[in-house]
Order: C-alpha cells, then sequence, then structure tokens
C-alpha cells in the first residue's frame, strides 16, 4: 500500500504528466495559490503564447485591485475565485465572453492535475498547464493538501 500511495503522490502531484504546450493559446490564466506563479505566467505572455493573461488573485490579494502588469500586446484581466472549482468556472465564464477555445493555466506541480480536471469540467475547450516551482517548505502541506481536495473533488464534488 505505501508503494501504490508513493507512486500515485509522485505521479500525480510532484512529476504531472503534462502536454507540451502549443505554439499558442487564446489565454494564460495563472491560478491562485502557493508558490511563485508570477514569472511563469509573464513569460509566457511576453513570448506571445496568448493574446489575454489572467490573474486568479488570492483572497489577501484581492482587495488591493492591483493585478499582473501588462506585457506588450496582451491584454491584462483580473478575477478572484475561492477555490480551484471556483476558477474553473470564472475560466468558463471569461472564455464564453470572449470566444476562447483554448487555455494555458499556470500553477504548481502539485496542483495541476486537479487544477486540469476542474478546469475541463467547466470549460470545453483545450486545456494545457505549465508549472512553476513550489518552494520546498509546502510541500510538507500541499501534499496531504492536494489528496484532500483531490478526493473531494472526485466522489464528493464532481460538477462544474
Amino acid at each position: 500500500m505505501l508503494v501504490l500511495f508513493t507512486g500515485a503522490t509522485l505521479r500525480l502531484f510532484v512529476f504531472p504528466g503534462l502536454d507540451p504546450l502549443p505554439d499558442r493559446a487564446d489565454a494564460i490564466v495563472e491560478l491562485g495559490g502557493p508558490g511563485i506563479r508570477d514569472d511563469a505566467a509573464l513569460e509566457l505572455a511576453r513570448q506571445g503564447k496568448a493574446p489575454f493573461l489572467v490573474q486568479s488573485t488570492t483572497e489577501r490579494e484581492a482587495g488591493t485591485n492591483s493585478c499582473l502588469p501588462a506585457p506588450q500586446d496582451v491584454k491584462v484581466l483580473c478575477l478572484h475565485a475561492y477555490d480551484t472549482k471556483a476558477e474553473g468556472q470564472a475560466i468558463a465564464e471569461l472564455a464564453r465572453e470572449h470566444h476562447w477555445t483554448s487555455v494555458i493555466l499556470v500553477t504548481t506541480p502539485d496542483h495541476a492535475w486537479r487544477a486540469r480536471l476542474w478546469v475541463r469540467r467547466c470549460f470545453p475547450g483545450e486545456v494545457y498547464v505549465a508549472t512553476s516551482p513550489l518552494p520546498g517548505w509546502y510541500w510538507f502541506r500541499q501534499i496531504p493538501y492536494q489528496w484532500g481536495s483531490t478526493v473531494k473533488a472526485l466522489v464528493f464534488d464532481r460538477s462544474c
């Protein structure tokens, strides 16, 4: 059991299987949470991967009315969602409004699998994931959190 649990943890949360990023998507969406995500999202925008960059701010950031600086030729949008499911719903709403058919999510490796799951439940287009580093001290908290949230998403809360 321990070997199976360790293997699943490594596959889902430490080394998630990610599809290669497309040359271009309709939007880059930086999901909220721990880690250093701003730099990765901005770098993708600077590379011209999408004309929109969406930042999902955390509760602490939401009241600041600040969002990422806009790289040249990229429109920056901000949203505040309290969890990954709400982010998926907000992404689907933005996609309908702007006619998006593909998004690149920017998150950390521990969150990549579950983020893709929620967004795919709400958004019918192509979903790609780019990861940014998760600081070492966060892993001890994030692995149990991601397991709990994954069980919740797979067993108890299966809707968009």
